[in-house]
C-alpha cells in the first residue's frame, strides 16, 4: 500500500472551502456547497468532505472533536524561517486561528502553529535557515 492522501471530515464544508482557499492557498475549484472536494497540493490528495455524507455512505455515526483537536496534523513546508515568520503572519491576519507563534526549535526547525475554523490543527515551518 501506498499513501495517496488525506481528508477531513467537515462540518460546515463553505467555512471550510473558503479557509482552505482563500486563507491557505488551495487550488480549490468546487463550490463552497458542495459535498466534498477533492484537490491535489503538492502532489497529495487532500479531501474535504461532510461529515454527514460520510454518516450516510457507511451507515455509521462517528465522534468528532470540539475546539481546536490534537489527533493530528496538516504540515505545510515555506522555502526559509523568515517565509515561517511571514506566512503565519499573513495567513492570522486572514482569519487563521494562532496557536503558536514562530519558534525555532532545538531540533533546527523554525515552525508554528494555526487551526482551521474547525480546530484541525495545521504546522507551518522550514529547516532551511536562509
Amino acid at each position: 500500500m501506498k499513501l495517496e492522501g488525506f481528508g477531513i471530515f467537515v462540518k460546515e464544508m463553505p467555512t471550510m472551502v473558503r479557509f482552505y482557499r482563500d486563507v491557505l492557498g488551495f487550488g480549490i475549484k468546487e463550490d463552497e456547497n458542495t459535498t466534498n472536494v477533492f484537490l491535489e497540493k503538492d502532489g497529495t490528495l487532500f479531501l474535504l468532505y461532510g461529515r454527514n455524507d460520510i454518516e450516510k455512505m457507511t451507515g455509521s455515526k462517528f465522534n468528532y472533536a470540539q475546539k481546536i483537536s490534537g489527533h493530528f496534523e496538516i504540515a505545510l513546508g515555506v522555502e526559509n524561517y523568515a517565509a515561517v515568520d511571514k506566512t503565519f503572519a499573513e495567513v492570522t491576519a486572514k482569519g487563521a486561528q494562532p496557536v503558536m507563534p514562530p519558534t525555532t526549535e532545538p531540533w533546527g526547525q523554525r515552525t508554528c502553529y494555526i487551526a482551521d475554523p474547525e480546530g484541525n490543527l495545521i504546522e507551518i515551518g522550514s529547516f532551511v535557515k536562509e
